[in-house]
């Protein structure tokens, strides 16, 4: 999760719907387009060889699909994993709800609007990319509320899911993962109006949601924020953020659902994470059965470079004792 994109600006529940981004640059013209039979359309890309082994992605809230780094999705490919990546709705290319959001005190109270999405209509988006992808079985690797999205999809369709990664995740119940009320302050600003602001709204909160002792790349982190605000055609208005919000608060506590995850699971989470509490990644793990629970010294919210190598060798030593499992099974 990242600074300039997890601001959640003041407005009324009667604001005017986005009016849609902007046309992308032409640095965008790796991205794909999935047209969902439920008239949401999917922004995504692949990389990797046709023949690997399927990796998917999920983004955190308000980010897009170059959140993930261009290092850590090497990693995967290089290990053989044909990787998918996508923008969620409500985020980088993909559709823009029309729904109101929520406003500002609905989100503080946890309120959401009774038209709100929520996570398993964000994991439907995620499923019907795979249909468009004609990918049966894949990896997921979540973090944040891309962990939610993928620990439901997991939940509600084990056929789709060969493993599981939640990285800095939680389980919706409100007792655990809470984020600190420092990081709240800083996420309250209202949304950048200009490139350079945007910038460095992003370097601030990377300031206090990244680590020390696995510090950010400033020059990478400031070259990709500016990438992002010209991807994405601009300022956003904050409503799309607050819709995700909104499907958070609405999926409610989702610790029944979780526990009936039955793929090989995988819980990452650093030690001093102020985003969502290291609370949060305990609870997940003893949620799913057989779940392994890493705590990384010294991670924080951030993929910073010094964490990437040893998180594509989690993942990829979870995938390799599945596929250990399932030739077993089937000899």
């Amino acid at each position: 999760m990242s600074a300039e994109h997890t601001e959640s600006p003041e407005h009324t529940e009667n604001e005017a719907a986005d009016p849609g981004p902007a046309p992308a640059p032409a640095e965008a013209s790796g991205d794909r387009f999935a047209d969902l039979p439920g008239g949401i359309r999917i922004c995504y890309r692949v990389d990797g060889p046709a023949d690997g082994t399927p990796l998917l992605l999920v983004a955190g809230l308000a980010l897009d699909l170059t959140s993930w780094p261009q290092r850590m999705v090497q990693g995967f490919v290089d290990r053989g994993f044909r990787v998918i990546r996508f923008d969620n709705r409500d985020a980088g290319r993909s559709t823009r709800m029309a729904a109101p959001p929520p406003g500002r005190l609905r989100q503080l109270l946890a309120r959401p609007r009774t038209d709100a999405y929520d996570l398993a209509d964000m994991a439907a988006d995620t499923r019907g990319l795979l249909d468009h992808l004609g990918v049966d079985r894949v990896h997921l690797v979540g973090m944040s509320m891309g962990g939610m999205i993928a620990q439901t999809l997991a939940a509600r369709h084990p056929d789709r899911a060969a493993t599981l990664t939640s990285i800095f995740s939680t389980t919706g119940n409100r007792r655990v993962g809470q984020p600190a009320t420092s990081t709240l302050i800083r996420m309250a600003r209202p949304a950048a109006r200009t490139a350079e602001e945007s910038v460095e709204r992003h370097l601030s909160l990377l300031a206090h949601i990244g680590s020390a002792v696995h510090p950010p790349d400033e020059q990478l982190e400031r070259t990709w924020a500016r990438a992002v605000w010209d991807r994405r055609g601009g300022p956003r208005s904050g409503a799309e953020v607050a819709r995700q919000v909104g499907a958070i608060q609405a999926s409610g506590d989702r610790t029944a659902q979780v526990r009936r995850i039955t793929v090989p699971t995988l819980v990452v989470h650093g030690d001093t994470d102020p985003m969502v509490h290291p609370s949060g990644g305990r609870a997940t793990a003893r949620a799913i059965p057989g779940a392994r629970h890493v705590l990384v010294p010294g991670m924080r919210h951030h993929l910073a470079p010094g964490v990437l190598d040893h998180l594509v060798d989690l993942t990829t030593g979870l995938a390799r004792t599945e596929r250990v499992k399932s030739e077993s099974r089937e000899s």
